[in-house]
């Protein structure tokens, strides 16, 4: 199993995940918690105490809503959608990483 992410790393990209994760549909939060484990081979898990408050930090910026909805299991729960302003966030959160990745990159290469 790879090792897991430090903390730091993750504070400064779980909103970008939380984006990207809801960037096809509505999600609930145990379900966004899910689908990140699922696409990172399990290696990348997230705690409902960094998940929720993350998710209610994007919900005060405007890039996603949150409305009260039935799962599949007959539950309520809070489900989370992107908004316009999340859409564009998304965007530019993701153009952001990938340069901040290529200058660690170089760091990284250099001996």
């Amino acid at each position: 199993m790879p090792p897991s992410p430090s903390a730091d790393v993750l504070r400064g990209t779980l909103d970008l995940l939380i984006l990207k994760t809801l960037s096809p549909q509505p999600m609930h939060g145990w379900a966004i918690a899910q689908r990140l484990e699922q696409v990172t081979a399990e290696a990348l898990q997230i705690g409902q105490g960094s998940l929720y408050p993350a998710l209610q930090r994007l919900e005060e910026k405007g890039w996603v809503e949150s409305d009260w909805r039935v799962t599949e299991q007959n539950r309520r729960a809070k489900y989370y959608e992107l908004t316009g302003a999340g859409r564009r966030a998304l965007g530019e959160e993701t153009r952001q990483w990938q340069r901040y990745v290529a200058m660690v990159e170089l760091v990284l290469r250099t001996s």
